[in-house]
């Protein structure tokens, strides 16, 4: 049980970081940079899109590790 464990939270924290940085590219390219002073548009923008990919990193990481454990119960 504890290496199933250390495998969800190894498996969400790659996901999740994956996903936000993505998310933050995203927003350089569009020219929404995150650290920008003040809360303007361009500024919201990029923390939306960091959020966002954060959560889907999060969730795809979350399947990825769901269907492996559905093939196992196969075997």
């Amino acid at each position: 049980m504890k290496n199933n464990l250390w495998l969800e939270g190894l498996s969400d924290a790659v996901g999740f970081i994956g996903g936000a940085l993505l998310g933050f590219w995203a927003g350089q390219m569009l020219g929404w940079d995150i650290f920008a002073k003040g809360y303007g548009n361009a500024s919201m923008g990029g923390i939306l899109l960091c959020g966002i990919g954060g959560g889907l990193g999060l969730q795809l990481a979350r399947r990825w590790r769901a269907r492996g454990t559905d093939s196992n119960k196969d075997q």
